[in-house]
């Protein structure tokens, strides 16, 4: 893994003119405070919003009306015109980065300050969405002088209008009282009725008493399984803290055995287990290694939680006989590591995570316009420059600009915006998840989302040309120089789609894949299965492009630019043929666009090994169901439920997207794969889903899986990652794995929901009493989240509740914020003036803290 930069980096930054003088930082900060305050998003533009930064000078000079530039990143939205007058105009620039500069009037003496007012489409709700990574630029006309701004502020979001997107927001307010009402049919269980495991196995016989498993137990296994031999001998060691001895072979001695044989489970024989602990022995018979593996990962989940928090020896474990397998072959979570960068380290400890809860499949998200974080032997450029973010001094520049808070120097600390990951780091990855069972997807995507290929190809033409050697120039480049198209991404980029035209962005991609293949090739491994992307290819592309003029012009049944991504995939197709591969890809890879503009099954490409995973089920809500219905194997990944980098709920200070809505555990783990309109019922405002005329999933042996995805646009660092993932994932993990739920082939809703709500009482109660209280510990601790109290003050009478039973709640009445020595609330309490109120676990991590009273 790289995370600084190379001298070739360096010399390309010179030759580029990308405001490498300014590489140090200039000063320790800008003399300017700046703070930003969202007014409102009930505005007169419909789903906008008004802000306002406010300038302060704390100098001794004036701050004038030229020489200086304010650039920042924020949420993207479009800016509107101004309607009066303004000391200063704010500028998008290109996907999340903005500029703001003086206008005549501008003028800022010491002391004084400055509003700056504006206004943009499309509300926003969060903290999160606020400008960041903010800096001066100076110039005097000769040279560049940045400052980043030391001082700012971001004004809380206190107010009806700041927290709801506009009159047509349904999405009740993240009040403690809601909360209360939500958590109001939970009650505490007792820890015999939890499920012994997570996911929950296919059935379970107790037997009375436990085993005491100690060194003296050593593991058998058979042929093939010294990898899950080796694998439970070091997690045993963890939890004792003695060694175990593994032995090929058999025994009949009191030992823990691992073999394969043939087992079936509920019908399916691929990863299934049988798991025994007994008296005499510990047996785990799989159909496979990897069911061998899984009933491993379930011999140690039976372990109590006080052996994490520290080794214990003898080992107690409940006496149980276990038989168990994956509901969906296809278990996978989406790591994107691009907008923000994740060390291998942690990409290690989400490996972890997946092997425990039985997720067998990782999409590592590794290009995107924002980053190339892979390192391509033949194509250095890609992370010498793709993995880098800083101040350039433009988008036309062959360099990537700051993006996500990421700020103008490339490798200033605390920032997640550069960083790769070597040949050598891609090849450990490989290895270390092939031990756990996991197939790592590598995602190289195109034609659009690729920025970053292009500006590092840009580079390299560069570079090439200045030599004189224009042949060598031209082998890779992506774009055509004549391109007058204009368009906006979803991410409003402007310049991030490759031209599907030239013959060397199709030579780049087989380059990049051959290399990949052999890194496979060198962790021991066979590349079989690649994801392309293919997703969020803008309207207006390819429109003004004379290569692209010429293409349609040689092939008629093309008809038109908007066929064109159909086009270039099927070309993609027929020249990846020598992989043997199975191709995977967003849902656009596999849809047409009607007459009516409409999103339909493209059929040229059912029955040959193509794969598309179905996001969208808010805005074309039956989609995933029409494309398994027309043939395609589909992995459902629906937003609603199962996208983690959306935010836990609507209060400002909890982080995260909302744009498909709002998701925790509970929406994971409600997850109706065959049917799942009976328990997503509304969209992102809140407002009713509708399912009329929709179609139906007809053909279920087509809904290969589920996935897990979590988007990084957001994310800052390994503890916010894993804020984000946990409890999330391991609802999700249920729902892939575990056998269907009684609820979700009841017709009558109120039932439904009864029963539903039965099984999540349980559930809830597992992620309190065992499952959280176990991330505290294992792996040196998981940051998880603890949701918020629900509480309510009526009449001088405190009523509080949790949403995990089992959690504690502990608060206080002398405006000290709660901690673990706090009052604990246990019952309904009189108490007077303001109270304030935090969940707890058994480990003592806390929730953020929520006020009742005046």
């Amino acid at each position: 893994m790289r995370g600084r930069l190379s001298l070739a980096f360096l010399w390309l930054c010179t030759l580029f003119f990308v405001g490498c003088k300014s590489s140090e930082k200039a000063s320790e900060g800008s003399s300017v405070a700046i703070s930003w305050k969202l007014i409102s998003n009930f505005t007169d533009t419909p789903s906008g919003f008004k802000a306002r930064f406010v300038f302060k000078n704390n100098g001794s000079e004036t701050l004038g009306n030229k020489g200086w530039t304010l650039y920042f990143n924020m949420s993207p939205r479009p800016i509107l015109a101004s309607k009066t007058p303004s000391p200063a105009t704010v500028e998008h620039i290109n996907g999340d980065w903005y500029k703001l500069t003086p206008n005549e009037s501008f003028e800022l003496k010491p002391g004084a300050s400055l509003e700056i007012p504006y206004e943009a489409s499309v509300a926003i709700i969060k903290e999160t969405d606020a400008p960041m990574g903010l800096y001066f630029v100076h110039t005097d006309g000769k040279e560049e002088k940045i400052e980043e701004v030391a001082d700012y502020t971001v004004e809380p979001f206190t107010e009806k209008e700041q927290i709801l997107r506009g009159s047509n927001d349904q999405v009740p307010l993240p009040t403690a009282a809601y909360q209360y009402q939500q958590n109001a049919g939970l009650s505490l269980v007792s820890p015999e009725q939890l499920p012994v495991l997570i996911p929950s196995p296919v059935k379970v016989t107790k037997t009375a008493g436990s085993v005491s498993l100690t060194k003296e137990w050593p593991i058998y296994y058979a042929k093939g399984l010294a990898n899950e031999a080796t694998f439970l001998a070091q997690q045993l060691q963890v939890l004792t803290g003695t060694s175990f001895t593994t032995k090929e072979g058999t025994s009949t001695e009191q030992r823990i055995q691992l073999s394969t044989g043939s087992v079936a489970v509920n019908g399916v024989t691929s990863e299934a287990y049988q798991l025994n602990v007994a008296a005499n022995g510990i047996q785990i018979v799989g159909s496979d290694a990897a069911g061998v593996f899984y009933g491993v990962e379930s011999l140690l989940a039976l372990a109590p939680v006080a052996a994490y928090q520290k080794a214990t020896a003898p080992l107690a474990l409940p006496q149980v006989q276990i038989e168990d397998a994956p509901r969906f072959k296809f278990r996978s979570m989406h790591f994107d590591v691009c907008r923000n960068f994740q060390t291998k380290e942690t990409v290690k400890r989400v490996l972890d995570l997946l092997a425990f809860y039985k997720i067998n499949h990782l999409l590592f998200y590794l290009t995107e316009d924002e980053a190339w974080r892979l390192e391509i032997k033949s194509l250095p450029e890609l992370t010498e420059v793709g993995s880098h973010r800083q101040h350039t001094a433009g988008m036309q520049t062959a360099a990537l600009h700051p993006a996500y808070g990421s700020g103008p120097h490339a490798d200033a600390k605390g920032k997640y915006g550069s960083g790769y990951y070597t040949r050598q780091d891609f090849i450990d990855i490989l290895k270390y998840a092939q031990e756990r069972h996991i197939q790592i997807i590598p995602e190289i995507g195109f034609p659009g989302h690729s920025r970053a290929a292009i500006k590092s190809m840009e580079a390299r033409y560069e570079r090439f040309m200045k030599e004189g050697k224009t042949k060598e120039a031209e082998e890779f480049r992506l774009i055509d120089p004549e391109d007058k198209s204009v368009y906006s991404s979803a991410q409003a980029f402007k310049d991030n789609v490759i031209c599907v035209a030239r013959e060397s962005a199709y030579h780049f991609f087989e380059t990049v894949i051959a290399d990949v293949a052999k890194m496979y090739d060198e962790a021991g491994l066979k590349l079989t299965v690649l994801h392309v992307g293919g997703d969020e290819v803008p309207q207006g592309v390819w429109t003004k492009s004379p290569m692209v003029d010429e293409l349609l012009k040689k092939h008629p049944e093309i008809k038109g630019p908007r066929y064109l991504q159909s086009y270039f995939f099927g070309q993609m197709l027929h020249r990846l043929k020598k992989y043997n591969l199975e191709i995977h890809g967003w849902e656009e890879v596999a849809l047409n666009v009607d007459a009516s503009g409409q999103y339909v099954a493209n059929p040229d490409f059912v029955g040959k090994r193509v794969v598309p995973y179905i996001w969208n089920n808010v805005f074309d809500v039956d989609l995933g169901y029409r494309m398994a219905n027309a043939g395609y194997p589909v992995v459902l990944c629906n937003v609603t439920n199962l996208y983690m980098d959306l935010a836990y709920n609507n209060d400002p200070k909890e982080p995260g997207l909302y744009w498909g809505g709002f998701v925790g555990p509970k929406n994971a783990w409600t997850f109706a794969p065959y049917d799942f309109a009976k328990t997503t019922y509304t969209n992102s405002l809140g407002k009713p889903l509708d399912f009329t005329g929709k179609q139906k999933l007809k053909n279920r042996q087509n809904i290969l899986g589920l996935e897990a995805q979590l988007w990084s646009e957001t994310v800052k660092g390994r503890d916010m990652m894993e804020y984000y993932v946990l409890p999330k994932l391991i609802g999700f993990a249920e729902s892939a794995w575990a056998a269907e739920r009684p609820w979700e082939t009841i017709e009558n809703r109120d039932q439904r929901e009864k029963s539903m709500q039965t099984g999540w009482n349980v559930f809830a109660n597992t992620l309190a009493q065992r499952e959280l209280p176990r991330l505290s510990y294992w792996n040196n601790g998981y940051n998880y989240r603890i949701p918020t109290p629900g509480a309510v003050l009526e009449n001088g009478t405190l009523q509080a509740n949790a949403e995990y039973p089992g959690l504690q709640i502990r608060y206080t009445t002398d405006g000290s914020e709660p901690g673990p020595q706090s009052t604990l609330y246990q019952s309904p309490v009189p108490v007077q003036g303001t109270v304030k109120l935090k969940c707890f676990d058994s480990a003592g991590k806390s929730s953020r803290m929520v006020t009742v009273g005046k």
